[in-house]
């Protein structure tokens, strides 16, 4: 999850605990009042990353209101923030079993919370318990599925298994498919699906991840971004594979990535990426292929290694600007 989206979430948590404490059913007791008291200063120190302390208040609220389920949901995050993945030390092993415990009486109290079940999910995942993650993404699912979002974010649990575990390619490929085929229209579907056939380990499928490029440009065809992905795609090829593939085959990628980062810095010269691309490409790939050419392919590279230096400060002080222009007085 997001850390705007979890802010998001959080918000919404704090709004409900003030209003159930100051709204109701019934009179409710000092306990629970005490309890509604200790979970809100909790969601303050969580918020101001403070776990410790707001485990402190988490669990206070708990003595007080043993069936407030976001509270254990937020005492299992609590933990889970403090959980170092891969130590293995029995203070961090315990923070884990915490995390997993609290989480635990959450979706008890709470089968349908779908923010437990995805921290469930998570939690589990970082521990590399695949089975166990896998049953709680896939609750995600059930619980909403109608949301295409949810897709997303199974598909990618699985693609972090699928350099260990090949048997789940299917899994995260059906998982994207879904979501294409369902709204074909949208580009963000075929941007994650290229997205993943690019990266899955331990050697990506290059061509399947082209395939959907190009389908989204076919929708975006003035994207400078979509170009410079392109670009990178083709000149990725080229390198990773250069000693299985044929040298007409690298040629033809070499000058494929070299036409797309082109095309990208005409549709927006002041996009600084696609410079600092041609570099690479040139003293990587082209420069090898075309040994003849080798002096001029440098003298490009070196040009289009200054070209981006200039354009990435011109677009660090124009965010700079827009940042002190946000805080200037009105």
């Amino acid at each position: 999850m997001s850390r705007v989206r979890f802010n998001a979430v959080l918000i919404t948590v704090v709004a409900f605990a003030l209003v159930f404490s100051t709204y109701g059913c019934g009179k409710l007791s000092i306990s629970r009042l005490r309890a509604n008291h200790h979970f809100i200063a909790g969601n303050k120190l969580f918020t101001d990353l403070k776990y410790r302390d707001a485990i402190d208040e988490y669990e206070k609220a708990l003595k007080l209101n043993p069936k407030l389920g976001t509270a254990y949901r937020f005492l299992g995050e609590s933990y889970k923030s403090l959980y170092k993945v891969g130590s293995t030390t029995p203070d961090n092993q315990e923070k884990a079993s915490k995390a997993l415990e609290a989480l635990t009486k959450g979706y008890e109290l709470e089968p349908n919370n779908k923010d437990i079940i995805y921290s469930l999910g998570d939690m589990y995942d970082k521990l590399r318990q695949f089975a166990e993650a896998e049953k709680f993404y896939l609750k995600i699912l059930d619980l909403e599925p109608g949301n295409m979002d949810n897709y997303y974010v199974v598909a990618e649990f699985y693609k972090r298994y699928v350099g260990e575990k090949p048997e789940i390619k299917a899994k995260a490929e059906a998982m994207y498919l879904r979501r294409v085929e369902t709204d074909p229209e949208n580009i963000q579907g075929y941007a994650y699906l290229a997205n993943y056939y690019d990266q899955i380990m331990p050697v990506p499928d290059f061509e399947k991840a082209y395939e959907y490029h190009k389908k989204r440009l076919q929708l975006q065809p003035d994207s400078a971004e979509l170009w410079y992905t392109i670009g990178v795609n083709r000149f990725q090829k080229a390198y990773r594979l250069q000693n299985f593939l044929p040298v007409a085959e690298r040629k033809k990628l070499g000058d494929d990535a070299e036409k797309a980062l082109l095309k990208s810095i005409q549709i927006d010269p002041s996009y600084p990426e696609p410079y600092a691309y041609l570099k690479i490409l040139y003293v990587n790939v082209q420069c090898k292929l075309y040994p003849e050419k080798e002096a001029r392919y440098s003298a490009e590279a070196n040009r289009y290694g200054e070209k981006f230096t200039d354009m990435r400060q011109r677009q660090l002080d124009r965010i700079r600007l827009e940042r002190e222009l946000k805080k200037a007085p009105r």
